[in-house]
């Protein structure tokens, strides 16, 4: 990790548990990964030490004794579980300010705290169903995929599920031969430059219970999978499947792969949320530059009262620190 370069927080949304999350992250792991917090400090957990700095190279120097914090003002106070709409254009703008902070290269990595979508469609017109395809539209509108990782299990797992935040009964239409390999592509080139796997194994989830079972719950499989893996092979991809999704995560068969990629939403984050509730990491494949953030959303039915649970934020934000710093050639 370079400490010059450290990790950047996004403070997403204020009203929700980012701030207490992202305090109790420091807490635990002040100088040993120094990051910058930017947001409004006053929107921190009362009595969280913390000192304002002018640029992000001075977070090493101050992480040991208080949280780095790059001010950005926002119009309202901050009311837990209660977002206030005329904040709603702040947190829109923090992520942007975060993005090119990371584009200038003074920040190694993004790591954004949870946004409440609902709060920015009120508050700012936010026109993207959610945090990955706003950073894709800064970063150029380039083609990204959404992974899940936890790699406190054995064996560790990824997951990326090929289509996101749409209807279930829309995934059929979207679920094509042309997203399916973008995906894969895009997952290959993560697991290779970032996690520095040199031969990939990537298994796809079928989109159909049993995979299709030959045509008896469905025909995606039998029709365009199995040609398109197979022509993905051929092209020296180590890829299998389609694999019913059933069976695709206990321990044994994840060790059989890298990564896994499911056909929608459900299919990919049951699992990991699943088997690794508190400490996921949700990792944008495709951008420019590495961006982490805790596998989970604003809670606020909790936020204000001392319960959240860091266990994940910092996850990510280790994740993001190893990433970045291999991105840069910097890892150990």
């Amino acid at each position: 990790m370079n400490a010059a370069r450290p990790v950047i927080v996004s403070c997403g949304e204020p009203a929700g548990i980012g701030p207490e999350v992202a305090a109790k992250a420091w807490q635990q792991l002040r100088a040993r990964l120094p990051f910058v917090w930017l947001g409004d400090p006053a929107h921190l957990p009362k009595g969280t030490p913390h000192r304002c700095i002018s640029a992000l190279s001075e977070a090493a120097a101050v992480a040991a004794e208080a949280l780095p914090v790059l001010a950005h003002a926002f119009p309202a106070a901050a009311v837990p579980g209660r977002p206030a709409p005329e904040n709603a254009g702040a947190v829109v703008a923090v992520i942007a300010r975060a993005v090119a902070l990371v584009q200038a290269g003074e920040a190694s990595a993004l790591c954004t705290a949870p946004i409440h979508k609902g709060a920015l469609h009120a508050g700012a017109g936010f026109p993207f169903p959610g945090h990955t395809e706003f950073l894709a539209s800064l970063a150029g509108a380039v083609p990204v995929a959404m992974m899940l990782v936890s790699e406190a299990l054995t064996p560790p797992l990824r997951v990326v599920p090929a289509t996101i935040h749409i209807a279930l009964a829309e995934v059929p239409h979207a679920f094509t031969p042309a997203l399916l390999r973008q995906t894969i592509e895009l997952t290959e080139t993560a697991l290779r430059r970032d996690f520095g796997i040199a031969r990939p194994r990537i298994a796809v989830a079928g989109l159909n219970p049993h995979a299709g079972e030959g045509g008896a719950m469905g025909h995606e499989e039998g029709n365009w999978m199995v040609p398109l893996l197979h022509q993905l092979h051929a092209e020296g991809m180590a890829v299998s499947g389609p694999h019913p999704a059933d069976t695709l995560f206990h321990p044994a068969a994840r060790a059989r792969y890298d990564a896994a990629i499911c056909a929608y939403h459900d299919q990919a984050l049951i699992p990991i949320k699943t088997l690794d509730f508190a400490g996921g990491v949700n990792l944008t494949l495709g951008l420019p530059f590495v961006r982490t953030s805790p596998d989970h959303g604003t809670a606020f039915d909790i936020a204000g009262r001392g319960r959240a649970d860091p266990t994940s934020m910092i996850a990510a934000l280790e994740t993001a620190a190893r990433l970045g710093a291999r991105r840069l050639g910097t890892a150990p």
